[in-house]
């Protein structure tokens, strides 16, 4: 009897295994470097072009790069040649489990949704037709879920909200987020709704894009880790004072989080600003 063909699970189904026992999660470890999710639609195909372009020919940058276009069902994609092109790192396109690494670019294939799990690549079938798919939000959501403070989510060129809702996951697990500048954006729609949440850390031309992100990394993830932090009583007064006035501000008490946490918070958007944090 002929076995029938394996496609990749739905959404939907995805969904469904959440309920899985314990035996079935991965034992792959994740990632220990930063993920770059970049997000394009129309008029996307120049500007990530010119982000690679832009990246130092001489130099590894460190991270990984995986990229979600919009794109026709029943074509072919040309974006890993034409990467392929601007880069000196391995472009690939992705298949199903695909493990990411460093210093590599990953291409979503033609009609399939995309996700992290434990530092792998999972490809999908679309549950929502064609003109209703948010695959950029989908891909920013998983990214952020699975690698906390080391997602970073990049939206470019393209009509519609796609990725508004991933760069929101980005920064509520203390990831970076990049814009393209609609003036330098072929469609606008997409970086005028990424922009409008009011959580982007750069708004840059897609040319200027990878050299603040490797500053960033250099300084957010260049130095060891620290093992502790060495908390005086006055420096936990002064933050006991700044979790009241945020608390005041915003209604969120940051004083129940762990210190560690807001240690690396404070890191991170110190990094952003380019602030020293010895």
């Amino acid at each position: 009897m002929p076995k029938k063909p394996v496609h990749p699970p739905s959404q939907t189904a995805a969904l469904a295994l959440t309920t899985a026992p314990a035996a079935l999660t991965a034992t792959v470890m994740p990632a220990t470097f930063p993920i770059v999710g970049l997000g394009a639609s129309a008029g996307g195909l120049a500007a990530l072009e010119a982000f690679f372009a832009g990246m130092p020919p001489e130099a590894d940058p460190g991270m990984a790069f995986v990229l979600v276009q919009h794109l026709d069902p029943d074509h072919k994609s040309l974006l890993t040649e034409l990467i392929a092109r601007r880069t000196r790192m391995q472009v690939l396109e992705v298949t199903d489990g695909m493990l990411v690494r460093v210093n590599c670019a990953y291409i979503i294939p033609p009609n399939r949704d995309m996700a992290f799990l434990n530092g792998n690549l999972q490809l999908l079938e679309p549950a929502a037709p064609r003109g209703h798919r948010l695959p950029i939000d989908f891909l920013f959501s998983s990214l952020a879920a699975d690698q906390h403070e080391r997602a970073i989510g990049v939206v470019l060129s393209g009509t519609g909200s796609d990725g508004t809702l991933g760069v929101r996951a980005i920064k509520a697990e203390g990831g970076m987020v990049m814009v393209q500048t609609p003036a330098s954006s072929e469609f606008d729609g997409m970086p005028h709704s990424a922009l409008a949440t009011g959580l982007v850390d750069y708004e840059l031309p897609p040319a200027e894009m990878a050299a603040q992100l490797m500053a960033y990394v250099a300084h957010a993830f260049g130095r060891a880790p620290r093992v502790t932090h060495a908390v005086t009583p006055l420096s936990e007064n002064a933050l006991k004072k700044i979790f009241v006035l945020l608390r005041s501000q915003t209604g969120h008490d940051f004083s129940q989080y762990k210190p560690s946490t807001i240690y690396r918070r404070i890191e991170r958007r110190m990094a952003v600003h380019g602030g020293a944090s010895d």
